[in-house]
């Protein structure tokens, strides 16, 4: 079945009136724009299948099919229908521009019914719709006003009007708040009251929308404030559920055909990243490649044929191919939903609840004999509390599922909800000491009852005892999905400002999240009663753990200083790790630079001979090329230097390091060398060292990048398709 689909015409008033403001106050022109911004962004993350078009009035030149001599002049067609995408969002925020000119407003209705008309023709649209973002500021003649009522109500065109003040202020008092719980967007419209012209134009959107619907026709004229604020979050995309056809079976001989559709489930973005060169944004310029290589020394490269699976078993690894692992699997024989068994509701706690699904269960369409038979199984589970345990199956390619299922019945359907249950293995039950048997810390009565009147105050439920009524004061079955609300706000924002960073997370989203206003004024007394209760004591200095090194001290006293001190030092380096690594006698390509740590510390041990060793590891690292081998690189240059300035072996590590250069340039590693100069891993100075004959200028100038211009090639955008309608305002 396809999607229901719109076409909307975004009409824009950009004369010379929409940039007039107030000291301190938004132009009605920006206000606009905001309102337009927020709706097409709701769209494109929507993936809405409806298609936007932009026409403005006001504008300093006449771009129409309609314009002949002086007639509907200064009104432009901006963009014709298609999908919204970001090259829209950018026209809206950077090349719409006020005019100075005025256009007529009902000159503008009729291109945009006239647009709609054209560009509709062979196509199917649920929905033919037109929004007015005006001041009414610019004069108008109303000799077409009822041909137009007459061709809006023949083509089923809707109109909506934003306006920068209410439709019922006649005084101009402007938009004021009206008691709307939020602030965030300004009035920008000015105090002094209404102009002559506003007031003529606030009667003829009167007339008109009162002519189109006179029992609702004023719902749809909205302000600007109003708009923001109803759109300030970004709408989540709308699936269809899929049916899901089966026949429900209790036993061998009792059959009923059913369907079945996903009610609820977890929501998950829909993947769309790929990945692109950081310098180019070119995906074309990312190639990947994938090789296996064995965790030896030499780092064997094996082809993919001679990989298979492994699962450890204690030391051991056991071979499991893809073969095993077919056979392995349980075989099912297709689609199942069967009740295996009836249990008391009481018997299935909520806690048992698992998977990511809630699935309803109807009667196949339009078969009554099992329509019948369903409605009798859910009303008797109804009657005696009962619930039925089921083996479920989606497919022959899943995994059987145990189940219960619930009898839900509601004033306009009644269904079977199915939620799956865990197996013996997925619980997993935990024993818990009493904390009744501390006496430090056994609470008093006054303690206990301080917490309880804390944990009441914070109930985000409100009994009305007199209607024995229950409201939920946190209702976020209303809420959107902070994730993808934050996701799309720092989407939007890097499309327009790509070096920028990302912005704060937006304010209407944290109030959302916060707690309700009340709840955090209710339980005020109760905090401080249990500040009070609860005081806290300064526990004073922990004592510090005594390690092996201060239980097991050196008690030679007599040993000179420098010894001691190298003792100190060397006992520093020892670790765990040292001896798991058993008797190191080579610098391997697993942990090169702990090996090489090792290694410098034997006496027998020639300096040059091992840093060879070391060297040729990173000659390897650096031929393999990728973010991975080259911090480890990174990290044996480090410890390489570290190891020369110790043992002062000095003219090895610069040699080393200017040769590293010359190779870095003749195969094009600039994104290694870059890691070298930000980490500042230079030439060791005779400041860090005494066998050095290099300063500190010498060393900066060595890391100091050569001046060459970079070709940056241009960024490209990508606009993907959009699938789902939006509901309008």
């Amino acid at each position: 079945m396809a999607r229901a689909k719109a076409a909307v015409v975004l009409c824009m008033d950009v004369g010379f009136s929409m940039s007039h403001s107030g000291p301190g106050e938004e132009s009605p022109f920006e206000q606009a724009k905001k309102v337009m911004t927020t709706f097409v962004q709701r769209q494109v993350f929507a993936e809405s299948k409806d298609e936007i078009s932009l026409v403005l009035f006001g504008t300093d030149n006449t771009a129409n099919t309609l314009a002949n001599g002086d007639q509907y002049q200064h009104i432009t067609v901006h963009r014709h229908l298609m999908l919204p995408d970001f090259d829209l969002l950018e026209d809206i925020q950077s090349v719409i521009q006020p005019g100075s000119e005025q256009g007529d407003i009902l000159d503008a209705l009729i291109v945009c019914m006239d647009l709609l008309q054209k560009e509709t023709v062979g196509k199917k649209y649920d929905k033919r719709h037109i929004e007015v973002f005006t001041d009414l500021g610019s004069p108008f003649s109303e000799d077409q006003l009822d041909i137009i009522v007459d061709n809006l109500k023949k083509t089923g065109i809707s109109l909506q009007f934003f306006l920068p003040f209410p439709a019922n202020d006649e005084d101009g008092s402007g938009d004021a708040n009206n008691g709307a719980p939020s602030n965030r967007h300004q009035n920008s419209f000015p105090r002094k009251g209404l102009t002559a012209e506003q007031k003529e134009g606030l009667q003829m959107v009167k007339r008109l929308m009162m002519s189109l619907d006179k029992e609702e026709g004023l719902d749809d004229i909205y302000t600007f404030r109003e708009s923001l604020e109803r759109l300030s979050m970004f709408k989540k995309t709308e699936r269809r559920p899929m049916a899901w056809p089966c026949q429900l079976t209790i036993g061998s001989q009792l059959s009923i055909r059913i369907v079945g559709y996903k009610a609820l489930t977890e929501e998950k973005v829909k993947k769309s990243w790929m990945v692109v060169d950081a310098k180019t944004l070119r995906k074309d310029d990312v190639q990947k490649e994938t090789v296996y290589c064995l965790n030896d020394d030499d780092e064997t490269e094996i082809q993919k044929e001679d990989v298979i699976q492994g699962f450890r078993y204690g030391s051991d690894i056991i071979p499991f191919s893809k073969v095993d692992e077919e056979q392995m699997k349980y075989k099912t024989d297709g689609k199942c939903f069967a009740i295996l068994g009836f249990s008391r509701s009481s018997q299935v706690p909520r806690h048992h609840y698992m998977g990511n699904q809630v699935l309803k269960v109807f009667a196949a369409k339009d078969d009554e004999a099992a329509a019948v038979a369903l409605s009798a199984l859910i009303h008797a589970l109804d009657e005696l509390d009962m619930v039925a345990i089921v083996r479920y199956v989606y497919d022959r390619r899943s995994q059987p599922q145990v189940g219960v299922a619930f009898p839900l019945i509601k004033n306009d359907y009644e269904c079977l909800a199915y939620i799956q249950l865990p197996y013996m293995e997925d619980l997993r039950q935990y024993m818990f000491s009493s904390l009744k048997n501390n006496k430090k810390c056994t609470p008093t009565e006054d303690q206990l009852h301080a917490v309880d009147s804390l944990i009441d105050s914070m109930s985000l439920v409100y009994e009305d005892e007199r209607a024995e009524t229950v409201e939920d004061i946190f209702k976020n079955s209303k809420f959107p999905n902070p994730q993808f609300q934050r996701l799309f706000q720092c989407l939007q924002h890097k499309a327009f400002h790509p070096d920028a960073p990302l912005p704060p997370v937006e304010k209407h989203l944290l109030d959302m999240l916060g707690p309700p206003q009340e709840v955090t004024e209710k339980c005020q007394a109760p905090l401080e009663k249990i500040k009070a209760l609860f005081p806290l004591k300064d526990a004073g200095k922990i004592k510090e753990q005594k390690t092996a090194q201060h239980i097991f001290k050196d008690n030679n006293e007599d040993e000179p200083s420098a010894k001691k001190a190298k003792t100190e030092e060397d006992a520093g380096d020892f670790s765990a790790a040292s001896l798991a690594e058993g008797n190191v006698t080579a610098v391997g390509s697993v942990n090169p630079a702990d090996n090489f740590r090792v290694l410098v510390r034997q006496k027998n041990v020639n300096f040059k001979e091992v840093s060879q060793q070391l060297i040729n590891h990173i000659h390897q690292f650096l031929e393999s090329r990728g973010m991975l081998y080259y911090m480890k690189s990174i990290n044996c240059i480090k410890v390489f230097r570290e190891k020369a300035i110790e043992l002062s072996q000095v003219q090895c590590f610069n040699d080393f390091l200017e040769a590293l250069k010359k190779k870095v340039e003749d195969k094009n590693l600039i994104d290694f060398w870059e890691i070298i100069i930000q980490d500042g891993i230079s030439l060791i100075n005779k400041e860090e060292a005494e066998g050095s004959s290099l300063t500190v200028e010498d060393a900066k100038k060595f890391l100091a990048p050569k001046e060459k211009p970079m070709d940056v090639s241009p960024v490209t955008e990508e606009s993907g398709d959009v699938d789902d309608l939006l509901d309008m305002i």
